[in-house]
Formats: C-alpha cells, sequence, structure tokens
C-alpha cells in the first residue's frame, strides 16, 4: 500500500457553534485550509481561542464539523471515519486518567477498545520507552503529573497511529521531563511518525518543528517552514554596551531604544530602511562611547507577537 503524501489534508474546514439563549452565534474556524506533509514535525500555535482545540476535536471526532474536508492519512473522516481516526493518536491537554487502574491495565484496555491483539500490544514496551516500567503496577491515582502526562502519551500510541497530536504536552511539567518527552518525541518522529504540536513554550516549537502554522481567530495567518517563517519579521537589534553604563535608554532619532541589565541598551531597526552602520552612527552622533557590541535577530515570540497581535507590515513579506 502506498503512504499518503500528506498526514493531514484540511481544506475549507467551518465550524459554527449555533446561537443560544444569551449567546451569539460563534464562527470558531473560518474556511481553514491546512496541510501537514508526512513525517513532519508540525507546530500548530495560536493565542488562546484562536480554534486549535476546535480542529484538534474535529480531527480527534470529538466536534462535527460544520462544512469543509478533512482527510487523516488520506482518509476523508466522512466517507472513512472509523479508518481515519484509527490513524491517528491525541494526547489532550486535559489530564484524564483511569485512577482506579494501573499504568499497565490502561495500556491494556486502551489497546483492547483499539482491537489490538494481545498478541501485537506493547505495553511493556511503551511503559520502559516513557520511564513508567516501575510504576506499571501502582495505581494511576498515585502518579504525579508529570507521570500521568507520560502516561496519557503512551496510551495514544498503543495502535501504533502513524499521526500523533500532542496538545500542549509540556504544560506543567518539570525541565527534565520535558527533556526526556522531547527526546521520545524526536525518536517517533525519527522512525516516521508524524507529530503535530500545540505549546505555548514557543522555543519548544522554533527548536523542534520544520514547519509552523499560526491560527488567529479561526484563521490560518501563516504556515511555513520554520526558518521561512523567521524571516518575515523585518525588524533586527543591535545591544550596545556602552563605556559607562546607562541608568536610562538614549533617545536616538528614528530608532526604538530599550534599556538592557547591566546598563546596556537595545536599538531596533527595519533592514529595509537602516542599517547597524546608521545605528552605530546614531549612538555615536549621541556622544556615547561604545565598548561592545552584538546583533540580535528575531525569534519565533516576535513573529507570533505581530501575526496575532498587530504589526501590519507581519505577515506581508513585500513591506520593509
Amino acid at each position: 500500500m502506498d503512504l499518503p503524501e500528506h498526514a493531514l489534508d484540511i481544506s475549507g474546514l467551518v465550524k459554527t457553534y449555533p446561537a443560544g439563549k444569551t449567546t451569539p452565534e460563534k464562527k470558531a474556524l473560518k474556511g481553514v485550509d491546512l496541510v501537514v506533509r508526512r513525517g513532519s514535525m508540525f507546530g500548530l500555535l495560536g493565542p488562546n481561542g484562536a480554534g486549535k482545540s476546535t480542529l484538534i476535536n474535529v480531527l480527534a471526532g470529538l466536534t462535527r464539523k460544520t462544512s469543509g474536508s478533512v482527510k487523516i492519512w488520506g482518509r476523508d473522516i466522512d466517507e472513512r471515519p472509523r479508518d481515519a481516526r484509527a490513524a491517528l493518536g491525541v494526547v489532550p491537554q486535559e489530564l484524564a486518567a483511569d485512577v482506579f487502574f494501573t499504568p499497565k491495565e490502561s495500556l491494556e484496555v486502551q489497546a483492547g477498545l483499539y482491537g489490538v491483539p494481545k498478541n501485537e500490544r506493547r505495553t511493556g514496551e511503551l511503559l520502559e520507552a516513557l520511564g513508567l516500567s516501575d510504576k506499571a503496577n501502582a495505581y494511576v491515582r498515585q502518579l504525579s503529573g508529570g507521570m500521568k502526562r507520560r502516561l496519557m502519551v503512551a496510551k495514544a500510541l498503543v495502535h501504533q497511529p502513524p499521526v500523533l497530536i500532542l496538545d500542549e504536552p509540556t504544560a506543567g511539567v518539570d525541565v527534565e521531563l520535558r527533556r526526556q518527552l522531547w527526546t521520545y518525541v524526536r525518536k517517533l518522529n525519527a522512525e516516521g511518525v508524524t507529530i503535530v504540536l500545540t505549546t505555548h513554550y514557543l522555543e519548544e516549537a522554533q527548536e523542534l518543528c520544520d514547519t509552523i502554522a499560526i491560527i488567529n481567530r479561526g484563521e490560518v495567518v501563516a504556515c511555513e517552514p520554520t526558518g521561512q517563517l523567521l524571516q518575515r519579521m523585518d525588524t533586527r537589534n543591535v545591544v550596545i554596551t556602552p563605556a559607562e553604563p546607562l541608568g536610562v535608554a538614549p533617545s536616538l532619532q528614528g530608532f526604538e531604544t530599550k534599556l538592557r541589565s547591566g546598563g546596556a541598551f537595545s536599538v531596533t531597526y527595519r533592514t529595509g530602511q537602516s542599517s547597524v552602520e546608521q545605528v552605530l552612527a546614531a549612538v555615536r552622533a549621541s556622544g556615547l562611547h561604545i565598548k561592545d557590541l552584538a546583533t540580535e535577530d528575531p525569534d519565533l515570540e516576535d513573529v507570533f507577537l505581530a501575526l496575532t497581535y498587530g504589526d501590519p507590515n507581519a505577515g506581508d513579506p513585500t513591506k520593509d
């Protein structure tokens, strides 16, 4: 059987919640078009209320779409709903644990729900991979929050889905658990599993994802390779360390300045309008002597804030 080119293929997806007695009609998704390439590590970002959870719930079969088409692993969710959902594993944001089961029992029950034959189940392998072997026979209610989150990842993988959605998987977990989880997720991705990640830790998305989509107010406002997305911002910072530490940022005509720690300051400029040389000339003209300097490129947080909260030039690479 040929593998599909796209793990997810979403076209014109609309979800409208009807008006209630006290609430107006709400269009949570407004014609979303999104393609996730097979084998990618795909980031789905957006502010609270942007439509990410609604989109995931449509994929998982928890919310019925209003219109549009959705294919999971080449299988249309209307024409082949069971096959489509069988290709998907979802780790939800909320912790949902079977508190009266042990982790081992939870995985066995989950595998049974997916119809995985007993001789094909990977309960021990999954528990070991996610660092839960020593808790295999403890009650889930005795596990820490981080352990419960790892158990949810294991449950999403019992049927070996080719597509795994991680919805805020590291929310509220410590640094070490986050590191362990990402090591395992990278391993899954290297083995061919397509990963779709939502996170509020933008540095994680920038480091892990090869492609990132940003959704805002029910619409996809960007979907590009991570490096290309970062290039959308045409602003740069020059961080100046003056010979004498400053208590306030200097005023430089035509540039935005901000005080940094240790008496240094940053100067923000647009690459299409100014250059580092012009920044340095303005600093010298102000009478300051430069001890050291460094340049900073924009990070994903800069792009995210600009696209979702307001820089009219962001998202339009033709504007300087």
